[in-house]
């Protein structure tokens, strides 16, 4: 018991500090992908603050195991994109955004074999000459993009679980395409059904914001199908406003902005869209200086990964983002270019 206590007493307030900063800058600010870095922070304080409730010799059994599952985890993870990018394509189709999960599972996957050949020294007895310095610069690339990934990831999951308070004002929905021009996907009725779900727990029942116009092969827009399901499933009238007119994410956030400051009133707004999209949303309202509380709604989880992966994307090509990513990448990588340099 003593140990234990010694261990809250010098870890402690690490843990408490890591997570209280965390969570204040997500609630205030979760568009921000510094947060990312703040919650794996935080989850590594709190891995050696619970080495301190096991006895001390079992402490380093623990952190061995962590660090064996870890090791597992990693290698299995490209296996796994490998199998989610086949899913893909058969229960979707071969394009682009459905190969994403492949193409980075391959990725992954060079990577960790590079690592394996260079850690265990295997070049020499695979007869590929002496490319260490080629090995390293493969696994630091890999190393710091799929980081760059992992942290995305693993902060997206973390907005969904964040609890909300229900008392907003207006509920704006994001459109997608339509099933044979006039019917919702279960992507967008999952949507819907989310929206439906937070109107439900309002104790002041808020507007609903169905927004997208209509595409070339549409026969009636986003925002008029989504409509029809919402007073289909009981939602009144006079408590949907349409935004029919926007055709992308950004469209979609400056209509419904514009809609809801032209109103009187208070107007606290939940943005309702995909889980894997919430991020970008948040951070294009953010540019847009549009207030919101983005909630995610379900998705099939054989789909979750490519779309997931896409949204990183996205959000990687935006060009602060973009800049700060490749700082970041020339100060990861310097060491490894003066080590080449030297020699």
């Amino acid at each position: 018991m003593t140990e234990i206590l010694d261990s809250i007493r010098q870890i402690g307030p690490f843990f408490a500090a890591a997570w209280i900063v965390t969570i204040i800058c997500v609630v205030l600010r979760p568009q921000r992908y510094i947060n990312s870095f703040l919650l794996l922070w935080a989850l590594f304080i709190t891995l050696f603050f619970m080495t301190g409730f096991f006895p001390h010799g079992a402490r380093v059994t623990f952190l061995f195991v962590s660090f064996l599952i870890v090791m597992f985890a990693l290698f299995l993870a490209p296996l796994l994109l490998i199998i989610n990018g086949i899913q893909m394509i058969r229960r979707e189709s071969l394009c682009l955004a459905h190969v994403l999960s492949l193409g980075l599972g391959i990725v992954v996957g060079v990577g960790e074999i590079a690592a394996v050949i260079y850690v265990l020294d295997l070049a020499e007895y695979l007869d590929i000459g002496n490319t260490n310095n080629l090995f390293m610069f493969v696994i630091f690339t890999v190393f710091y993009f799929s980081f760059l990934v992992l942290s995305f990831v693993i902060y997206t999951v973390f907005m969904q679980i964040m609890p909300h308070r229900m008392n907003f004002n207006y509920v704006v929905i994001h459109g997608c395409g339509l099933r044979d021009g006039e019917h919702l996907t279960k992507l967008l009725s999952d949507r819907v059904d989310k929206a439906i779900e937070i109107y439900g727990k309002c104790k002041i029942k808020p507007y609903i914001i169905p927004s997208g116009g209509k595409g070339s092969d549409e026969k009636l827009s986003e925002a008029k199908a989504m409509k029809n399901y919402l007073v289909d499933h009981g939602i009144p009238e006079d408590h949907i406003i349409l935004e029919d007119s926007s055709a992308t994410t950004r469209e979609n956030l400056i209509n419904s902005k514009a809609i809801i400051d032209s109103r009187e009133g208070k107007k606290k707004t939940a943005l309702v869209s995909s889980n894997y999209h919430v991020y970008r949303c948040l951070r294009l309202a953010r540019d847009l200086k549009f207030r919101c509380t983005g909630i995610g709604a379900h998705v099939a989880m054989y789909y979750w990964p490519s779309a997931l992966i896409r949204e990183f994307i996205a959000v990687f090509l935006t060009k602060r983002f973009f800049i700060w990513s490749m700082l970041g990448y020339l100060a990861f990588i310097s060491p490894l270019v003066l080590v080449i340099l030297s020699k």
